[in-house]
């Protein structure tokens, strides 16, 4: 078609007609194929009228040729691919990818990016306008092309996952459906380039991660920490999985980030209890990941592991050293810390702060009840 936007606003118009027909009927059989046959007919819907004007009988042939309407199952990764194109600069494939294909808010995807939600805004804009402008072709890239776009699909599916881990807004901390679209994006990726050990390390990651998922809230929606959650509800299925996956991705160098990320999240998977955790290993490894995938949040879970490695004062010192405006984890991650030196006047203070920022209803409340705690012990002196 070589138009980005009808085909975005085709899958938007698509995306609606799902919420009126299924909420109705239930959803289809196969709802990723109903989904893109639909967008299909709509776009053809706008070529036909634009062919009337502008003589496009060629474009809308080709678009309405026959096809399965049940995709194959790596259509839906193909898309990604598609998006990824290296003519846009990276932060623009992995935005544009997020928006368009996954469906994620602008919002949600600023906070991913740790960026103004106008910055992220514009940077679609001119994503969108550099595909019409350079006229790059909106088509499923051949097999040739797929490895020099890896990096940016693998961006985009970790921060699918991210967003489902934890919830940028709602009341919700967990959203398990774009879990699981993220565990299954990777899987197919896995599958679609065997031979690359990143992937597997990407899905490793993914599979620990997503094996405490259930233990992460109460039965009411609050938060509970790593350290309290019942090790035992956590699935063995997915930790063995993510261990052999990781194994596989850490045979021959270089070591990617995924499967450094992946073997941290194997260390906290595997311990029986939280003193049980291998924090020097675990701090160990953030230092690996930092000299490979430099970065604020990196440098702040490498702070957090130190400090319970090595000492609470080391670790607020490295936390103290960090800049990550607007990101509330930050202080968030010094409260807990000040928190547990009794230095409660000075975690309350950071508590406020990070409540100032924060924007997912659970996470609120959990902030909440900690600085209530705080206050609560500050005013029984």
């Amino acid at each position: 078609m070589g138009d980005f936007d009808v085909a975005e606003d085709a899958l938007q118009e698509a995306f609606e007609a799902a919420l009126a027909q299924w909420a109705a009927a239930g959803p289809p059989q196969h709802p990723v194929a109903w989904l893109v046959s639909t967008a299909r007919h709509k776009a053809i819907d706008v070529l036909r009228r634009r062919s009337l004007a502008e003589g496009k009988r060629d474009e809308l042939a080709a678009w309405a040729a026959p096809e399965d309407d049940a995709p194959v199952p790596l259509d839906s990764l193909r898309l990604v691919f598609t998006c990824c194109h290296p003519a846009l600069a990276p932060e623009a494939q992995v935005a544009l990818t997020l928006r368009t294909v996954c469906g994620l808010d602008t919002d949600e995807i600023a906070r991913a990016f740790l960026v103004p939600l106008p910055t992220l805004a514009q940077r679609l804009v001119r994503a969108k306008a550099k595909i019409k402008i350079a006229r790059i072709p909106y088509e499923v890239p051949g097999d040739e092309v797929l490895a020099e776009r890896l990096g940016a699909v693998m961006a985009v599916v970790y921060l699918v996952f991210n967003e489902g881990y934890s919830a940028s807004f709602g009341d919700d901390l967990v959203r398990a459906d774009l879990c699981a679209e993220a565990i299954r994006l990777a899987r197919m990726l896995v599958g679609l380039l065997p031979g690359e050990r990143e992937p597997k390390g990407l899905l490793a990651l993914m599979l620990f991660h997503d094996a405490r998922r259930a233990t992460r809230t109460d039965a009411e929606g609050a938060i509970v920490l790593l350290e309290e959650q019942d090790r035992s509800r956590w699935d063995a299925a997915k930790i063995a999985e993510g261990s052999a996956l990781l194994e596989q991705a850490l045979r021959g160098r270089p070591t990617g980030p995924y499967a450094v990320q992946a073997a941290i999240a194997a260390l906290h998977a595997r311990a029986r209890s939280a003193r049980e955790t291998d924090w020097p290993q675990i701090a160990a490894l953030y230092g690996v990941l930092a000299a490979i995938h430099p970065s604020p949040v990196v440098e702040l879970n490498r702070a957090v592991a130190v400090a319970m490695a090595d000492g609470l004062e080391r670790g607020l010192a490295l936390l103290d050293t960090l800049q990550l405006p607007g990101y509330h984890l930050l202080p968030a991650a010094r409260a807990d810390l000040l928190r547990r030196l009794g230095r409660r006047a000075e975690a309350a203070a950071a508590y406020r702060q990070a409540l100032a920022l924060v924007t997912n209803d659970a996470e609120r409340r959990f902030l909440e009840r900690r600085l209530a705690e705080t206050t609560g012990a500050l005013s029984g002196d």
